[in-house]
């Protein structure tokens, strides 16, 4: 069983009831050590005195303030006594529609749970309450010598605790990002044919479908380095649609994602005539199966429309390997 990473009081008007405060995701990244090229030995960080050059501990660290002409000291324990919700509170200031909380303020999720069987109404109650409303409590309670302000909300039947950001925090778009549109305006046929697109291309929401697939290739780099293997590099990036062709890539797109059967059958037929002709394959044939060995022949982008026909889920988050292997089990080669 998990330990809450801070605990203390959660309240609302004159209803009050101990918290624990638990991680709700993990990461799955793989890390490295960092090494010296042509060595095996390993490089790691130290906290040093740049003065000296001397190595110092944790307890002789203290935190410094530059006003410019000298530090301000601050211990650590100067902090907490200062800190607003000393008393490790979350007392929620009040509660808003849900739909109004815009998604870039959200950053960590948090689970929140009873600290006690005995304390399980007031927290159902609770939960329940923010459920059939559809609001959020909005509250600030400080962690680690941080303040944070949060949204407390209800999800499957628990109380999840959401960190956001100050609104100082968020960075205005049209100061940090180039080359916005502004007044460019799309034709009407263009956004017909974009919506009919994105309603070809339309799924339903299933987390599980999808997973980190650069995280797998980085592993089995890790696993073809060992053996002494190399391994197949990926495709390279699709290159940028002009403003000439935009109809007629967005025509081709909605063709392909309706019927992707047909589409798939004539990139086939069309490669199969041009190499009859002497001329080099758009794809080296290998073979790991009988009905693997043609798919893997197939682009990556014949076998996502294949995949798209057979109704695979997850088929977005593929590889080219992955999908010529979902096929290969539907016995679609």
């Amino acid at each position: 069983m998990a330990r809450p990473v801070w605990s203390g009081v959660l309240s609302f008007g004159l209803v009050s009831v101990p918290v624990g405060l638990y991680t709700a995701t993990d990461s799955h990244t793989i890390s490295f050590h960092q090494l010296q090229r042509g060595t095996s030995d390993r490089i790691r960080n130290r906290r040093v005195n740049e003065r000296t050059g001397e190595e110092v501990g944790l307890d002789d660290i203290v935190k410094g303030f530059d006003t410019g002409a000298e530090y301000v000291l601050v211990e650590p324990g100067e902090l907490d006594e200062i800190a607003p919700g000393r008393s490790k509170a979350i007392e929620v200031a009040g509660f808003v529609d849900l739909d109004t909380v815009e998604p870039i303020y959200f950053d960590r999720t948090y689970y929140l749970g009873p600290r006690g069987e005995q304390y399980g109404k007031v927290y159902a109650l609770l939960e329940r309450a923010l459920a059939e409303s559809n609001r959020a409590g909005i509250a600030t309670f400080v962690m680690r010598g941080r303040e944070y302000l949060v949204a407390l909300k209800s999800e499957g039947g628990l109380l999840t605790l959401h960190t956001l950001h100050w609104a100082d925090e968020i960075r205005d778009p049209h100061q940090e990002v180039p080359d916005l549109p502004g007044k460019v305006e799309p034709t009407a046929a263009e956004v017909k044919m974009a919506m009919q697109l994105i309603d070809a291309l339309a799924l339903e929401w299933h987390p599980e479908d999808f997973h980190d697939i650069f995280r797998e290739k980085v592993k089995a780099l890790i696993e073809a380095k060992a053996a002494g293997e190399s391994v197949e590099k990926a495709e390279p990036a699709a290159a940028p649609t002009g403003v000439v062709d935009l109809m007629e890539a967005l025509r081709a797109s909605v063709e392909r994602a309706r019927s992707p059967k047909d589409t798939g059958e004539k990139a086939s037929t069309s490669r199969t005539t041009t190499a009859g002709r002497g001329k080099k394959p758009a794809a080296k044939k290998r073979t790991t199966g009988s009905g693997s060995g043609s798919l893997r022949s197939l682009t990556k982008a014949e076998l996502y429309e294949k995949a798209a026909k057979a109704g695979i889920k997850g088929r977005s988050g593929m590889s080219h390997d992955q999908l010529a292997d979902a096929l290969s089990h539907t016995g679609r080669s």
